[in-house]
């Protein structure tokens, strides 16, 4: 997917989705903290949502940086390689 400035700034890359659970981990190239808008973005893939919890090695977090791998739930499928973005 090419980069659009007018989705926002990329901040991740979904790496896998669990359908059953709604939750999708992506590996962070910038920071992300709870309370963010952030969108979702790829082939099939677009919308918004609020990040209301994030989880690292299965502990909440409320925040994490760039190079790590978050757990978030998700409102709507995702699919791996869409590209996350604040907004």
């Amino acid at each position: 997917m090419a980069k659009d400035p007018s989705l926002g700034e990329k901040i991740g890359t979904v790496t896998h989705y669990f359908g059953k659970i709604g939750v999708a981990v992506v590996v962070l190239a910038k920071e992300l903290k709870v309370g963010e808008k952030i969108r979702f973005a790829g082939g099939k893939t677009d919308f918004e949502q609020e990040v209301n919890s994030l989880q690292m090695d299965k502990q909440p977090v409320a925040k994490a940086g760039k190079g790590e791998s978050v757990g978030l739930k998700v409102n709507e499928k995702v699919r791996v390689g869409d590209e996350v973005y604040r907004v």
